[in-house]
């Protein structure tokens, strides 16, 4: 095993046992590693890649310090992660995102609180009759984010908003290039709303899972035709 990849199972091993909790400073640098029997080099490489992945927070004139280790913190490295593969990739993370979805929105129709329920009917009322394309995006994303939420898991809320953002880029591109698409979106969103709102989690499921593998099928007949790659964001 690398030294610096066997320094990180050490930090990893005293936060797992409980020695190092959430919001822990770290030893000094010279202490830690002549107690884990580590060269100080090996023991900031390994700091460095924990910090990259946020176990751990660096501040400057101040210490390292454990951070809150929250899902939704830990995971955010991967929507960083989708933006470097390829669209073949960013299909296999549609194909994640037509499995859990669905879940989450079923859940949502037995947890999520009415006054919740009211602000996602908002949400979608805010577009009006005929939204632009960086409207609807942007919709899009929060009505997913609420509902998401309103399953009630923090983890799989958090792996879900990791899955939405980075695969925007093709939303947007299917927006664009597909007649009908939008309009698709916006029925779909009142089909899976509606469902939410009666308390009906299997209807809510099945709609959730049109709505996604819509986008999905989409992208993999994109991928077939030869056509050229998704068109970067911004």
């Amino acid at each position: 095993m690398p030294v610096t990849d066997e320094a990180i199972d050490r930090i990893k091993a005293m936060i797992v046992s409980g020695e190092l909790r959430p919001g822990a400073r770290l030893p000094k640098e010279a202490d830690l590693a002549e107690r884990l029997g580590l060269s100080r080099s090996s023991l900031r490489e390994a700091v460095k890649a924990l910090s990259l992945i946020r176990v751990l927070d660096v501040r400057q004139g101040d210490g390292t310090y454990v951070t809150s280790l929250e899902p939704s913190l830990l995971l955010d490295a991967l929507g960083f992660v989708v933006e470097f593969h390829q669209d073949d990739t960013v299909l296999q993370f549609l194909e994640v995102r037509r499995i859990l979805e669905p879940a989450a929105t079923a859940m949502a129709a037995r947890r999520m609180p009415d006054a919740e329920i009211d602000d996602l009917r908002r949400i979608l009322e805010r577009l009006g009759d005929d939204p632009d394309l960086d409207e609807l995006i942007a919709n899009d994303l929060e009505f997913h984010q609420r509902i998401a939420a309103g399953a009630g898991n923090l983890v799989l809320c958090s792996l879900i908003e990791g899955l939405s953002g980075p695969t925007t880029r093709a939303r947007i591109w299917r927006g664009v290039t597909e007649e009908g698409a939008v309009e698709r979106t916006l029925q779909q969103h009142r089909a899976i709303l509606d469902a939410i709102a009666a308390r009906r989690p299997g209807l809510a499921s099945a709609w959730a899972t049109v709505h996604i593998a819509g986008v999905e099928d989409w992208l993999r007949g994109t991928l077939g035709s030869g056509e050229s790659v998704l068109p970067p964001l911004g």
